[in-house]
């Protein structure tokens, strides 16, 4: 399992901006991000090389934070890749709360990072997997 930065802000201009600030002045480096919004509030969800310094600096510049486990995959870059690690999840009851992609480990592979119902379960189940690896930050960074 790896540590997730959550921020949440409101939905305005220049508040991304602030946040990747805040990371470039304290040599944060940005392994994975994805940005869900509203009208009016967004999510910004972060994979990076420091989060406890991250989660720090963040508070301290103003942002709600928050830590979250997630799982990181190596999988084929080839349809049908994240359907097979579903189905292996699926199988075993573990619900997918939400994914997205990271940069890319090797040529022929895709990083996916992904959030479960139950990551003990999950990282079982995927230690088995011939679809997926697990990995842990130090290989995403």
């Amino acid at each position: 399992m790896i540590k997730q930065v959550s921020v949440f802000l409101e939905n305005k201009v220049g508040r991304l901006e602030n946040i990747l600030e805040v990371l470039y002045q304290y040599d944060i480096n940005l392994r994975s991000i994805s940005v869900a919004e509203t009208t009016d509030y967004g999510i910004i969800r972060l994979i990076l090389d420091k989060p406890e310094l991250a989660i720090e600096k963040l508070k301290e510049a103003g942002f709600m934070v928050k830590e979250t486990r997630v799982l990181a995959l190596e999988i084929s870059d080839i349809t049908g890749s994240m359907l097979s690690v579903i189905k292996e999840l699926s199988a075993n009851d573990i619900s997918v709360e939400y994914t997205y992609s990271s940069l890319p480990l090797h040529g022929n592979n895709v990083i996916i990072i992904i959030r479960v119902d139950d990551n003990e379960k999950a990282v079982e189940v995927l230690k088995e997997s011939k679809n997926a690896k697990l990995l842990n930050i130090e290989e995403l960074v």
